[in-house]
């Protein structure tokens, strides 16, 4: 299922699904849209990866976009991406999360290139 909705001028949508352990291990992509290259957004979103038990990466794309895809139990996820929205709800005009399979070894939280 996919959930729309606008709240502080920024447009998103998420699957949404029904976790039973909110402590379970989610691995999440989401997309970011606005201005969100050239302003630290990378950095930022690195350095508040290091206050959560969340591994990934963030990683700028050519059409603009920033992607991220982070891993951690889903209490934890939810409030590493509530403090990048946070941080950057001046800059993210929209952002798309999605669901993702864990087919990726991931040991740390890194800037990607």
């Amino acid at each position: 299922m996919v959930a729309f909705a606008k709240e502080d001028n920024i447009l998103h949508h998420k699957e949404v699904g029904v976790m039973s352990d909110p402590t379970a291990r989610l691995r999440q992509r989401v997309i970011y849209r606005g201005r969100v290259q050239g302003i630290g957004f990378r950095y930022t979103t690195a350095s508040i990866a290091k206050r959560y038990p969340v591994v990934g990466y963030v990683k700028n794309l050519p059409d603009g976009s920033v992607e991220l895809v982070a891993d951690a139990g889903g209490h934890v996820l939810e409030q590493f991406l509530g403090d990048i929205l946070r941080e950057f709800a001046d800059y993210v005009r929209q952002y798309d999360v999605q669901i993702v399979p864990s087919d990726e070894t991931l040991e740390a939280f890194e800037i990607r290139r």
